[in-house]
């Protein structure tokens, strides 16, 4: 049975004198690290260094030893143990060149933290190269939908429909809810500044027009970009690090016509009809409140509504979703493809599909009231 093998030891039978054994390499060292520190040779007396037993080397044991020698040596030059093996004395001198070009060449002092004019410039780069890939990609996505309508047999019918059921149906809880929670805030809101003046009618122009001109397809559609578009970046941004989407495009698949063209035209088609669900939704908890609060009965409250609400509203409200549902598909599948690296690097490009989906909406609705407010619609 072989004898286990010996780690690095120093042994100093007089003061100037060193016998170095056993294997100096990386596991072998660990032992005569504290070691070394208190080793010392006489001063004025020339020291002598025994290398004959080591057993083994390597690049770290080197180092060591380099260093241990350097020392012993003073100002002059290292040491040269005497009896080293012909390989260890040719490692040894590579490892002690190495160290003289670093300490010939010291590295360059780190660049200094960019300033505030240099941080705004970048981001401003950054900004405008992501608004020309954005771009680019809207432009890519209509060139494929294109061909979709050019050739009817190309769609893609079940994951369409599968996305209309994920991003419509199971999205019906949350957006009714929180549609009807807004409408009883809205009323509640206003009701105590309308029974100031004995308006209390006027409560359904308030719920009616806002819920359906304004809050009902933007907490739609800020709902949705929370719930739909981050899941939309994560799928993709997890198939593009494990490499799918570069499988899928070995085999023919186009990428866009699997992962974006479903996507965007469900969105499209299920953010309207939830924007109809909250409209709903809305004006209900609204009606509950006026009765609660301002005694306007629930017959009453639809005797107004009918004559308050305009088809021109109802329709400027549904108007807004479908262009919502396109910006909130188009970013999270846009981030989604941007994801490069790891896993960090899915939940970096989901967190901004939602935070530049919601922004561009609430954009959206601002241009869509400057215009309408131009059209007197």
């Amino acid at each position: 049975m072989n004898a286990p093998p010996q780690p690095a030891t120093i042994a100093q039978p007089t003061t100037g004198q060193f016998t170095l054994s056993g294997r100096w390499t990386a596991r072998g060292i660990g032992a005569i690290q504290q070691q070394l520190a208190a080793l010392q040779a006489q001063p004025g007396a020339a020291a002598t260094v025994d290398g004959a037993a080591i057993e083994a080397l390597d690049t770290a044991g080197a180092w060591v030893l380099h260093q241990f020698l350097s020392r012993l040596g003073g100002t002059g030059a290292a040491l040269a143990p005497a009896g080293l093996r012909p390989e260890f004395s040719k490692l040894l001198d590579v490892v002690a060149t190495q160290m003289a070009e670093q300490a010939s060449h010291p590295p360059a002092p780190a660049a200094p933290p960019p300033g505030l004019f240099e941080r705004v410039g970048r981001n401003t780069e950054s900004v405008r190269q992501q608004a020309i890939e954005m771009l680019g990609f809207v432009g890519e996505t209509a060139v494929a939908m294109g061909g979709w309508l050019t050739h009817p047999g190309r769609i893609r019918w079940r994951p369409i429909l599968f996305n209309i059921r994920t991003a419509g149906f199971d999205a019906l809880p949350i957006v009714g809810l929180l549609s009807f929670l807004l409408g009883v805030v809205v009323a509640y809101q206003g009701a105590d500044q309308l029974k100031q003046y004995g308006a209390n009618i006027f409560v359904v122009d308030l719920v009616g027009l806002s819920m359906l001109r304004e809050f009902a397809p933007l907490i739609t559609a800020i709902i949705i970009a929370g719930r739909s578009g981050s899941a939309y970046a994560a799928q993709i941004g997890t198939m593009a690090v494990t490499e799918e989407i570069d499988a899928m495009r070995t085999i023919g698949i186009a990428p866009l016509e699997l992962l974006v063209l479903p996507k965007v035209i469900a969105l499209v088609i299920a953010v309207p009809l939830l924007t109809v669900f909250a409209d709903v939704l809305g004006v209900i908890g609204g009606m509950i409140m006026a009765q609660t609060q301002l005694g306007v009965t629930y017959g009453e409250f639809l005797d107004r509504f009918t004559k308050a609400v305009s088809i021109t509203s109802y329709l400027v409200g549904i108007g807004k979703a479908p262009v919502f549902a396109a910006i909130i598909a188009m970013v999270g599948c846009f981030q989604g493809f941007r994801t490069r690296g790891g896993a960090d690097s899915v939940g970096r490009q989901t967190t901004r599909s939602v935070v530049q989906s919601i922004f561009l909406v609430i954009v959206a609705d601002a241009a869509f009231s400057v215009a309408f407010s131009a059209l007197d619609l």
